[in-house]
């Protein structure tokens, strides 16, 4: 006997099966070779392949029977409602995290594509690190020496004769910037006390503000940075004594403080005895400049300087550090260690072995080339396909193009037209700690497939054209 008699073996059993009751036994295998005129092991393959459907199961030395279908009975989660109480607040979430098909165009993740990193070395450093010591050991809660060391001579490099510059032990290693966010915020500032916060800003540290309870008070920033007048005016309203501040390639807008304006926010920042929190996240990033930190121009305690490695390095190796002095570098360490202990040796590891091989700065040379070549091509497409839409700056650095839409855009149908036909953009409403300024878009330039670019801006333009 062949197949095809198993097979129709298999559709006349399960034409009985449908009819018999859960549970009813199956005629006898030599029964089977009788009715159906076929060989044993033909028999025996329609019944595997029957038990294989899940339509009956086999009992040693009592038979075969037809399979009770099993409902899953719905699990009763309803005691969670009296044990949970009233929901807190929704925390803000973000288009960016959100994945998207591989056959549309990327413009919404906040992540450099793969051919950006620094492949190779990444994959050498982590092959290193699990053969090291690192692998089975502990680290210290504010992370390696080794790593400390070049966190704070990476910092030192830039600052001027004349102010003191960080050392190791200021150096407290994180597990990402997110969480050293939270961490600076409970620790700094404490829930329901003020943030001083530019606006737009990085909606991570909006989450983080709203996870840790602070109260945010937008300050409005432009292509130069905050007007020192209204932050010094923020400060005496509110009583804050924390402002948190991306000087360099900010994220959405990418915009770069000018030259003066670190030491102006920081002459009002040691007026009022308070802290500025600078998120240095693009500092590889820089395209047609070079970003010097504020924290080169303070000694004394007022900047707490955050600098990431996740995106530059590999969205798999979450490292960051933040630069605190004094007691405020204690209170953010006592929090980092209740809250994970310490972070990945592994990780730190590699990190420390990605950034001081020689290939790390060819990389980055290299990087500068490519993000201006994309930013360039993405620039040129919005100006000829989305005519009506108004770019504030050319960044610098940076990731990122933040667009001004036509008053009047329905930002929410603007973005499901743009999904609907294969592009994904971001609205920029995510990035405004309290109302938006205007109906805005943020346009990743680093993302895949940047061959693309024109198509997408296309699918933009004619997105905008059908409400204009």
């Amino acid at each position: 006997m062949n197949n095809d008699s198993s097979s129709r073996i298999v559709l006349a059993l399960r034409t009985w099966i449908t009819a018999a009751a859960p549970g009813a036994k199956l005629p006898s295998t030599r029964s089977l070779v009788a009715d159906y005129q076929a060989s044993p092991v033909t028999v025996q393959k329609a019944l595997q392949a029957l038990t294989a459907q899940g339509l009956i199961e086999s009992r040693p030395g009592v038979g075969t029977f037809v399979r009770a279908v099993r409902t899953a009975r719905p699990a009763d989660y309803g005691w969670q409602t009296a044990a949970l109480g009233s929901p807190s607040a929704a925390l803000p979430s973000s288009s960016t995290m959100r994945t998207a098909p591989n056959d549309a165009i990327w413009f919404h993740s906040g992540y450099p594509d793969r051919e950006l990193l620094p492949e190779r070395l990444v994959r050498a450093a982590l092959a290193r690190a699990a053969r090291g010591d690192a692998a089975l050991s502990r680290p210290p809660a504010a992370g390696m020496p080794e790593l400390q060391q070049w966190f704070a001579q990476e910092l030192g490099a830039a600052t001027p004769v004349g102010i003191t510059p960080p050392t190791p032990s200021d150096v407290i290693v994180l597990p990402g910037s997110q969480s050293g966010l939270s961490s600076i915020f409970r620790a700094l500032v404490g829930a329901g006390q003020p943030l001083l916060m530019e606006s737009p800003t990085y909606w991570g540290a909006i989450l983080a503000a709203a996870q840790t309870g602070v109260r945010v008070v937008p300050v409005p920033s432009g292509p130069d940075g905050p007007d020192p007048v209204g932050l010094a005016r923020a400060f005496e309203e509110t009583g804050a004594r924390a402002f948190y501040a991306q000087p360099n390639y900010a994220n959405p807008s990418g915009a770069q403080w000018a030259p003066a304006r670190g030491g102006e926010v920081l002459e009002v920042v040691r007026a009022h005895g308070a802290f500025v929190i600078e998120d240095d996240w693009a500092h590889d990033f820089g395209i047609t400049s070079t970003p010097v930190p504020l924290a080169t121009q303070d000694d004394s305690g007022h900047v707490i300087y955050i600098r990431s490695l996740t995106k530059s390095v590999s969205t798999s190796v979450r490292i960051a550090a933040v630069v605190a002095r004094g007691p405020a570098r204690e209170r953010i360490l006592a929090h980092r260690a209740a809250e994970s202990m310490y972070v990945s040796g592994l990780l730190q590891a590699a990190a420390l072995d990605v950034v001081t091989q020689p290939g790390w700065q060819t990389h980055l040379r290299n990087l500068r080339q490519q993000l201006q070549s994309r930013r360039d091509l993405l620039v040129t497409s919005i100006r000829e396909h989305v005519p009506d839409a108004h770019i504030e700056l050319l960044p610098k650095g940076g990731l990122n193009l933040w667009l001004r839409m036509p008053d009047g855009t329905d930002l929410p149908r603007l973005t499901r037209h743009c999904e609907d036909n294969g592009v994904i953009i971001a609205a920029g409403t995510d990035w405004f700690p309290a109302e938006p300024a205007g109906p805005f878009v943020r346009l990743n330039y680093s993302g895949p497939n940047p061959a693309a670019y024109p198509q997408g801006a296309k699918v933009i333009g004619e997105a905008l054209a059908r409400q204009h």
